[in-house]
């Protein structure tokens, strides 16, 4: 339907004022007389920048089939407007059209070799083709050219200097730190958000990246301190409220944790990522019931994004003896994140155990700790678990 009413905008856009007018059913339209022709009135062109605005107002609203259409139509009237063309790349790489958006975003680039934002998108188009891929070897030299782009687009702000230099230069480290994540270098990635939040202190998005990779780092204090310096900065926003909620319960502080986490659902009730951390939190604090309810609710909102929430489901249904289940949620979060050795470990151990009509199945259960362990070579659970069912 909104494919449908953007084409009747576009078209209704293109109309001259006469024929939008039209005439009453059954009433011949008017002429001139005969020996006075009509003068021919040439369509009116609807400008670049109105179909600028339109794909920037589905753009906004996720409807990105639409802003295609519209950008499209505004590149085609100017060619050379670098709002459409920035419109264009970026909603092509929505679309996974990537290498039409790497294209798009190198023409901009070249055309207006000042423009920051050109050089920031199309650094993300590459990071989206790479991990767009079910091959990312084959497309391992995308995080070389990300890093390329950015190191022009730094060029580019320092240069322009002025007021917004800060701000720009913000938006590139951070998003060399994002292309940092994506290599394995979590150093490199802390350093980058770092200069970031320095130059940017009171953005709750960089705030939020450091913290993440704090965490991913091992750091949990300066995981927890970054994202409560997010919460912050930004009350409502649900995502830097319920991962610092998890963070303060992985802490052992669930007492703290549980309301942060609870108040981070109530801001964002439809926020799959929100409910389902306050599931988490809630099997931390061992609050079983919350947990199923909000755990169940989280995956019900997006059943196939966040592998954990059904880790934690089967961990629940562990506890509770629940063992098909739990082996049933378990073989999703390892399918989901298929390279997370706590998942596959959880999953072995559900089919080491069993009870009542469920046996256990000691083969799977070796074959999940193998590729845990393969994955993590000093992970002592899948050692020991190796070693039981041998």
């Amino acid at each position: 339907m909104k494919q449908r009413t953007l084409g009747l905008l576009l078209t209704a856009a293109l109309l001259t004022p006469a024929a939008a007018q039209g005439t009453a059913p059954g009433q011949a339209p008017a002429t001139a007389p005969a020996s006075t022709p009509a003068p021919k009135t040439a369509p009116k062109l609807i400008p670049a920048a109105n179909y600028v605005a339109l794909g920037v107002f589905y753009y906004d609203q996720g409807n990105y089939d639409s802003a295609y259409v519209a950008f499209r139509a505004a590149s085609e009237r100017d060619p050379r407007n670098p709002e459409a063309l920035l419109g264009l790349g970026r909603t092509q790489a929505k679309l996974r059209l990537f290498t039409a958006s790497i294209d798009t975003l190198k023409k901009l680039t070249a055309l207006d070799p000042r423009n920051v934002s050109g050089f920031i998108a199309l650094a993300q188009a590459y990071q989206s083709q790479y991990t767009g891929t079910s091959d990312r070897s084959t497309l391992g030299g995308n995080l070389d050219e990300a890093l390329k782009v950015l190191t022009d687009a730094e060029a580019t702000a320092r240069t322009a200097g002025g007021t917004g230099m800060n701000v720009d230069l913000s938006k590139i480290f951070n998003e060399r730190g994002y292309v940092y994540r994506l290599k394995g270098d979590a150093a490199s990635a802390i350093v980058a958000f770092r200069q970031a939040n320095t130059l940017n202190p009171d953005n709750g998005v960089i705030l939020y990246n450091l913290g993440d990779m704090y965490y991913a780092s091992g750091d949990l204090t300066a995981a927890i301190d970054s994202l409560q310096q997010a919460v912050v900065v930004d009350p409502r926003d649900a995502f830097s409220r319920a991962y610092y909620a998890k963070l303060l319960a992985l802490s052992g502080n669930t007492a703290a944790a549980k309301p942060e986490a609870a108040q981070a659902a109530r801001l964002a009730p439809n926020n799959a990522y929100a409910v389902g951390q306050y599931g988490v939190v809630s099997y931390l604090a061992k609050d079983s019931v919350t947990a199923t309810a909000q755990l169940q609710a989280a995956i019900r909102l997006e059943p196939l994004r966040y592998p954990e929430f059904y880790y934690y489901m089967g961990r629940l249904e562990l506890d509770q003896g629940l063992l098909q289940a739990a082996r049933g949620d378990l073989t999703k979060a390892a399918a989901l994140a298929s390279t997370n050795w706590e998942y596959l470990y959880y999953l072995g151990f559900s089919y080491e155990r069993g009870q009542g009509t469920t046996a256990p199945d000691r083969a799977k259960a070796l074959d999940n700790y193998q590729k845990a362990l393969a994955l993590n070579p000093g992970y002592r659970l899948a050692q020991d678990g190796i070693a039981r069912v041998k």
